[in-house]
């Protein structure tokens, strides 16, 4: 209902209301219908927040619609607004949630004079016939046929050259970001749940992993991974400020709605800056067929961005296999559970892939997944370490026997290599086969990282670690373990520098205290290492007055013998400790080479091989408690036996 005439200015475009005219410096700009009713309701609620939900009830409030419908409209809308330049930006997307009208607008009240009348096209008053014209007659007569030829030749050029002149206005409009700068960073959200069942989240979520793991296998893109998007799950921010935080070119959301062994998926690919929309689109199937159509979406948001695929990356992208419904069920609840990275994830994970294989004997992605749980379990002590690596191994081996191009799966089996096998050859082929199946892969960055890190290969360590930080921005093991070329290659004060800030974000990040702490006793500053050991211990559950009991020894010994002091206190620690909890030997390794007893230290380090420590192999070569040994024939043939490179010993 009217309240009286008025229509709506904004920048250059008066919108009437009446006439249902969209006009930009007086000249109509097409719009369908519903497109206009988009734009009409959010230009009347400016500056507020219409969630998808509102805006389709009262489009369409007799019709099911799916989001595809509204995506498409505002994207007509943002093609009808756009100006020449592409800087103008009249409508914000909220992810996952609505949208918003943001440019000032002026509703005027009265008669709009530049209505249909004035859009008339102009006509000319035709002539009274004269004499001369009659004298014509018969000369226009006798040509008619001739001329009628030729003009409908010139007709029918002109009629192509408008057409390719409206077609190619039209492909200007649509493609518009080809004169923008190209795609190379995106970042899918969470998907949105709408099966109103909780108890669904685990495969949704499941999906959005996938999704990321399938565009992470293209190279020429930069997908962020699973661990930074998921914090945005169910955010309200903009979807610049998003963009902003992850830095990327553009976001995709979407929703995934399961019924039974249906399920159907809607995405929309969105560019930051400036912000418009560029691709939606909806994807339906059975659960046998879900690989098939997570490959074609991950094909379809490439295509859109126009990255060119290899046809490595093709064959990749494209899915022959299908599912067993409960067992892709019981996969996506393990990828859950791993995602926890706790005691109790760690089982249930392990139990889930378990199932899934059960039910799909040649299901080599839930093999690649128990490979790669299995390896975190040993690194978090969840299991033990020879346990763990053989059962990694093996789960590995099985998922590249019926599916070489698992890069998941050769990062498992080169860790394996690497910290159990001490196969420093093979391990390198396998994360660099890993990195060129997968080359967004964070986990491969930050494993292949750590393996050159404690290699001394600090260079190329910290480019992997840069690699890792840009996939996985918000992600806290990332930027913790990006400290570790930096401790490996003596640069302490940008260790601490860098871990303290991390600190500031994240008090509880347990990497990267330990990195920090250790980089201020290798620095020598043996004050705040204390400092830091003590909040430490207090940070995870020892009461003030214990552990201000405890490292005032520490603090004593420090301030009457200095260094020496202080290590000799530790060992002494740690020799008490041993006959209670026998640890690592190398541990006792390192404090009897800082306090100079040499025999004890080769004593230690042959304890430590015996018992295949892994801190020997991770850190023997940098830590600068060995530096005046390394000369010694003990410490060559230990080397040797070890088997370490010859570049990094």
């Amino acid at each position: 209902m009217l309240e009286g005439k008025h229509f709506y200015e904004f920048g250059p475009f008066r919108l009437d209301p009446a006439e249902r005219l969209l006009l930009r410096n007086n000249q109509a700009v097409p719009l369908a219908p519903k497109a206009f009713d988009t734009l009409l309701l959010l230009i009347e609620n400016s500056g507020h927040l219409l969630t998808k939900n509102e805006l389709m009830k009262r489009l369409w409030p007799e019709t099911f619609v799916e989001e595809v419908n509204l995506a498409q409209n505002i994207s007509a809308i943002r093609r009808a607004l756009d100006d020449k330049s592409g800087g103008a930006q009249y409508i914000e997307t909220v992810a996952k949630v609505g949208y918003r009208f943001t440019v000032e607008k002026r509703k005027i009240d009265g008669e709009l004079r530049s209505t249909a009348q004035e859009l008339k096209p102009t006509t000319f008053p035709t002539p009274a016939p004269t004499e001369k014209s009659n004298a014509r007659t018969e000369l226009q007569t006798a040509t008619a046929t001739s001329q009628a030829h030729w003009r409908r030749g010139v007709l029918g050029v002109a009629a192509l050259i408008a057409v390719a002149v409206m077609a190619w206005g039209v492909v200007r409009r649509v493609r518009a970001g080809d004169a923008l700068s190209p795609i190379r960073s995106i970042a899918i959200l969470p998907l949105v749940n709408l099966s109103n069942d909780p108890q669904q989240e685990y495969f949704v979520d499941g999906m959005t992993d996938e999704l990321i793991t399938d565009l992470a296998k293209i190279g020429e893109l930069r997908v962020i991974s699973h661990t930074s998007v998921m914090p945005f799950k169910g955010t309200r921010k903009s979807l610049g400020a998003i963009a902003g935080e992850l830095h990327v070119d553009a976001l995709v959301e979407g929703t995934v709605l399961r019924a039974g062994n249906r399920v159907r998926v809607t995405a929309q690919l969105l560019r930051a800056s400036p912000e418009r929309h560029l691709w939606a689109d909806s994807y339906q199937g059975d659960l046998t067929d879900v690989f098939s159509l997570q490959d074609r979406i991950a094909r379809s948001i490439a295509h859109e961005v126009r990255v060119a695929l290899t046809p490595e990356e093709q064959a990749r992208l494209t899915s022959i296999q299908r599912a067993d419904p409960e067992a892709y069920d019981a996969y996506v609840r393990g990828r859950h559970y791993a995602a926890q990275i706790n005691p109790e994830g760690f089982e249930k994970a392990v139990l889930n892939f378990g199932r899934a294989i059960e039910l799909q004997p040649r299901y080599a992605q839930a093999y690649a997944d128990l490979a790669e749980t299995y390896c975190w379990g040993v690194a978090t002590q969840m299991i033990p370490q020879q346990e763990g690596l053989l059962k990694a191994r093996q789960a590995a081996m099985k998922a590249l026997e019926m599916d070489e191009t698992l890069g998941q799966a050769h990062n498992s089996l080169a860790w394996v290599r690497y910290s159990y096998e001490w196969n420093f050859p093979e391990a390198e082929r396998e994360f660099r086969r890993s990195l060129e199946l997968n080359p967004g892969a964070s986990w491969t960055l930050l494993w292949y990282g750590m393996y050159l890190a404690q290699g001394n290969r600090i260079a190329e360590s910290t480019a992997e670690m840069k690699k890792a930080q840009q996939v996985d921005p918000l992600s806290p093991v990332a930027d913790a373990l990006a400290l570790a070329p930096l401790l490996t290659g003596r640069k302490y004060d940008m260790a601490i520098e860098s871990g303290r800030k991390i600190l500031e974000m994240d008090r509880g990040n347990g990497l990267a205290r330990w990195l920090v702490t250790t980089a201020y006793e290798r620095k020598g500053d043996i004050s705040k290492t204390i400092d830091m050991q003590e909040e430490t211990a207090v940070l995870y559950g020892e009461s003030k007055e214990a552990a201000a009991q405890r490292f005032t020894r520490l603090r004593r010994a420090y301030e009457s013998l200095g260094a020496q002091g202080y290590w000799r206190a530790n060992l002494e620690q740690h020799l008490s400790e041993w006959k209670k909890n026998p640890g690592d030997p190398y541990d006792h390794a390192v404090l009897y080479a800082r306090v100079g007893e040499k025999d004890h230290v080769f004593g230690w380090l042959e304890k430590a091989y015996q018992a295949h420590s892994q801190e020997l192999l991770f850190w023997l070569r940098t830590d600068p408690a060995f530096d005046a040994l390394r000369s010694d024939p003990r410490y060559t043939s230990l080397i040797r036996r070890i088997g370490f490179p010859q570049q990094t010993q």
